[in-house]
């Protein structure tokens, strides 16, 4: 079984802010590909469904995203789920918008929620799917930048979640690379 965490906060206030688009590729997965209602459990929703030939349940921590590792750890501890196993759809500043890149490991880049899951699960070797949403250019603007709605104009994001929602199954085979690529054909086609 996989865990697939989107990073954001929870509330209909912050439902098209920037730093939503985790909990937003999240949605468009489980519309895709017709996974189950969402259920309150584990401090968030989650939901359980198949991608291709794998399991894998989705999670949207409702703990803000300062702890979004509590989430995490409570669905990976239930569930017996290693950090290999655990990817994390997140906004991603030092991308351009509507940009996608997959890595594992590594640094947290200042990601309050990706700093508290390397905190709760004692380990920084889970994956990540980055969603670029680009830099403001000005330091003093990021927060701004990051906790403020998309907007109208910014055409990217729908043709960037149907692509990630599209590609899924590559991830789900263990395909990081082949997934990019696919997303990357997608969205330049839309």
């Amino acid at each position: 079984m996989l865990l697939w965490v989107g990073l954001g906060n929870p509330g209909p206030e912050h439902a098209r802010q920037r730093h939503n688009i985790g909990f937003m590729a999240l949605d468009a997965l489980a519309s895709r590909h017709r996974f189950p209602a969402w259920r309150r459990q584990f401090k968030g929703e989650a939901t359980l469904g198949q991608i291709g030939q794998q399991r894998v349940l989705l999670l949207k921590p409702h703990t803000y995203m300062n702890l979004s590792g509590d989430a995490v750890q409570a669905a990976a501890s239930f569930h017996k789920i290693r950090p290999e196993a655990i990817w994390a759809f997140h906004d991603e500043l030092d991308l351009a918008p509507g940009k996608l890149r997959v890595k594992r490991g590594g640094g947290t880049a200042g990601h309050n929620g990706l700093r508290d899951m390397q905190r709760a699960l004692g380990s920084a070797d889970f994956w990540r799917v980055r969603l670029g949403i680009g830099h403001p250019g000005d330091k003093g603007r990021v927060t701004g930048h990051v906790l403020g709605n998309f907007a109208k104009d910014e055409g990217w994001v729908t043709p960037l979640l149907d692509a990630v929602a599209d590609a899924a199954g590559l991830l789900a085979e263990g395909k990081p690379e082949d997934f990019m690529t696919r997303v990357a054909l997608l969205t330049q086609e839309r």
